[in-house]
């Protein structure tokens, strides 16, 4: 009999029909009823709803047979699969997790309205591709033991790209002027790369934003957007965008004057006004001078100041005066520091880093401190410090350190036979955050005949808790020079050394070590050897002493746009048989031209002296040309020519000093947008290796110029550089194409 067509009745028991998958506890837990207990018609009205209610059941109703009361059920079909047929724009893992949001995913049960929902999230995902026409059809396939197969068939189709771009009320300033301020536009030959004519509503919001900073920054004060229109075309192939504007007046600024408390330092907030009287209004101006009068507050622990720029008007003249008024409002301290984003590196290794302590008053210079030092460190894309007030604390902020993690591994591997050679194995691995350490780990291995190399390299930044460095390098070379013939002479270099780094200031290093080398130069056959390589036929040892300084004020160490770098290196050996000093001075400069472009300026002076009468040693000379040189030469090859009048083989020996000098003009890639992944340079390069009998000279220096890529891509960072040569000296040799390929991991 139907449990709702009876009298109410105390239950003996509880009996539950048609179970496959699903638990007969969890029906029993989601009744209202239980055994002992008086069954009534409402009871039975709402286990139904509640059984339902688990979404596991296609089918439920109460039985009575007696004083047992019998719950049969029908269980929905779950999934045994889900397939997608013609996907091709996504990774079949991305619809896969987009359909797990939704609750579909192979094991959970099978709902109709769900598979509806499903077909909805496939197509906002292709929406948000620009692919408008995309269709999604789910079929389902029965299966043994109540289970389904889903397949959902996709037609993409193309891309809805801008096929026009209009801007209505514009009278300063011409419509191209204007679209060259979008990252949207119509199309272009790198559009297949940066996918620029594909509609999207976030984009075009950023480019509305774009346009009104452009006005700002020119004077035109009142400035406004009246309307945007979007129109697909009928086969949503095509797309045009329509936005109407208002420029208004332009102004020019009159007067700046401050009104608020300036905690008694007028004269130094006045010294931070960027607004220039006499000139045309610009908002970047403004908001450049509120930052810096909000952040001089900070440092004095004012984390909550107000400061405003209020414009006063004059339409009839055109001009604008600017009032700044400001309110420190109440001073804090950060009760605590969290940090977000960091999955592979450790929280010790980011907090290390902070100036800014927990439970310390609020400072604005040690906050921006702590956030360059997290940026230098290499490991993050992009560091960002949110202030977060406390509630019911109105002295109190949290501090919120946002990292995003970029690969900080390269990794190389590689095989070749030759008659000559044989196998040969190369493989080496870099990791400057080595298991999320912070430690620096590099080993490498090459079996090559004629480069054979073993070299363990490790650093730890933080060998004591004062921030003291320690550094070991342990390597053994083998070079035959002359390649070609496995039986030439070779060079062994051996040796082990370590040093250490004392930090003296926030960006100054002094590095102390010693390492302990061998060097020899072992004869072969068919191959004369070099005269100059003959003093180093009997080992020799040397125990040179390091002493360095490194001073590194850049805003970035991943894609540095402003600041400094300089570092200093000596080694002096004064034991064991070679005697000898080096030094080497580095330089450089990041300036920001804008936002987008970058002039950089490279300059490095090496001078090598031998000591107690003897020569400099031959193999501690530098070497100059190639990349990351004086590209467009060969590598290594610009300094004092190899004797070529004996039969003895071709040896570059280079030279005790060395100049180089690089000037760059660093910008995005042409229709790239600012993607600082993807750029384009133009260079200059000067340098040249000198003998010893040389003197350092600016007119003997070999000189080229050409332009390059940079790009950081899926396989890995990739960089070339096309050079031709202005000045050349005898015997230089040119190689004007010249790249470099890693992998990251």
């Amino acid at each position: 009999m139907p449990a709702l067509a009876v009298e109410p009745f105390t239950v003996r028991d509880i009996r539950v029909e048609g179970l496959q998958r699903v638990e007969p506890g969890t029906v029993f837990a989601s009744l209202p009823v239980r055994v002992g207990e008086r069954y009534t018609t409402d009871l039975g009205a709402s286990a139904i709803r509640a059984l339902f209610a688990l979404g596991l059941f296609k089918d439920v109703r109460l039985e009575v047979q007696g004083d047992v009361l019998v719950v049969v059920v029908e269980e929905r079909p779950s999934v045994a699969s889900v397939e997608f047929v013609g996907l091709k724009e996504f990774d079949k893992d991305v619809m896969v997790k987009a359909l797990r949001d939704i609750g579909l995913s192979e094991g959970r049960p099978y709902d109709k309205a769900l598979a509806d929902r499903a077909e909805q999230e496939l197509k906002r995902q292709y929406i948000n591709r620009s692919l408008y026409g995309a269709e999604v059809v789910s079929t389902t396939t029965p299966v043994d033991r109540n289970r389904v197969n889903l397949t959902f068939t996709i037609t993409e189709g193309g891309p809805a790209k801008i096929g026009q771009i209009e801007i209505v009320g514009n009278q300063s300033f011409s419509d191209q002027v204007l679209r060259d301020q979008f990252n949207l536009d119509t199309g272009g030959w790198m559009s297949w790369y940066t996918k620029s004519d594909r509609y999207s509503r976030t984009k075009l919001n950023a480019d509305l934003e774009a346009l009104r900073s452009f006005y700002l920054s020119r004077g035109f004060l009142e400035f406004r957007i009246d309307s945007t229109q979007v129109a697909m075309s009928p086969n949503k192939q095509e797309m045009s965008i329509t936005i109407n504007i208002s420029e208004g007046q332009r102004f020019v600024v009159s007067g700046v004057s401050l009104e608020g408390n300036y905690l008694d330092r007028d004269d130094e907030f006045k010294a931070l006004i960027k607004i220039a009287v006499g000139q045309p209004y610009n908002a970047e101006t403004v908001a450049v001078t509120t930052k810096a009068f909000t952040d001089y507050f900070g440092k004095f622990g004012f984390a909550f100041a107000r400061v405003e720029a209020k414009p006063v008007i004059d339409r009839q003249n055109n001009r604008v005066q600017f009032v700044l008024q400001a309110e420190p409002s109440r001073r804090a301290y950060v009760r605590r520091i969290q940090v977000a984003g960091n999955d592979r590196t450790r929280d010790e290794v980011i907090r290390r880093e902070f100036r800014q302590l927990e439970s310390a008053w609020y400072d604005g210079d040690k906050i921006r401190l702590s956030r360059d030092r997290v940026d230098r460190l290499g490991y993050f894309t992009s560091v960002n410090v949110e202030t977060m007030e406390v509630p019911g604390a109105p002295d109190q902020v949290d501090l919120l350190f946002a990292v995003t993690e970029k690969p900080t591994g390269s990794i190389s591997l590689g095989a070749g036979f030759s008659s000559i050679e044989k196998v040969a194995l190369n493989f080496g691995i870099r990791q400057d955050n080595a298991f999320g350490s912070g430690n620096f780990l590099a080993f490498e291995v090459n079996t090559s005949r004629f480069n054979q190399n073993l070299v363990i390299s490790t650093t730890n930044p933080y060998f004591t808790q004062n921030g003291i460095s320690r550094t070991f390098d342990l390597f053994h070379r083998t070079t035959r020079p002359f390649f070609g013939n496995i039986n030439s002479y070779r060079i062994i270099n051996t040796g082990i050394g370590t040093r250490f780094g004392l930090p003296v200031t926030e960006t100054d290093t002094v590095f102390l070590g010693i390492n302990a080398e061998q060097t020899q130069a072992k004869e072969g056959v068919g191959i004369q050897m070099p005269e100059l390589l003959r003093p180093y036929i009997e080992k020799q040892t040397a125990l040179p002493i390091t002493v360095g300084w490194a001073r590194d004020r850049r805003d970035s160490a991943l894609v540095p746009t402003r600041g400094v770098l300089q570092r200093f290196n000596s080694d002096v050996s004064l034991a064991g048989d070679a005697h000898y000093v080096r030094a080497n001075y580095q330089f450089q400069q990041y300036v920001p031209l804008t936002k987008k472009y970058t002039f950089a300026f490279n300059a490095d002076v090496g001078m090598g002296q031998g000591l107690n009468g003897q020569p400099f040693p031959l193999l501690k000379n530098y070497y100059v040309g190639g990349l990351g040189s004086v590209r467009g030469f060969e590598r290594n090859t610009l300094g004092p020519q190899p004797d070529i009048s004996s039969n003895a083989a071709t040896f570059f020996p280079g030279g005790p000093k060395k100049l180089v000098f690089n000037a760059e003009f660093i910008t995005p890639f042409p229709g790239a947008g600012n993607d600082k992944t993807l750029r384009l340079f133009g260079f200059t390069d000067a340098g040249r290796a000198f003998g010893a009998n040389e003197n350092l000279s600016l007119d003997k220096l070999s000189v080229s110029a050409g332009i390059g890529l940079s790009w950081i891509s899926p396989m890995g960072p990739l960089r070339f550089s096309y050079a031709t040569p202005i000045v050349k000296q005898t015997g230089d040799r040119i190689q004007r194409l010249q790249f470099q390929i890693g992998t990251s991991f």
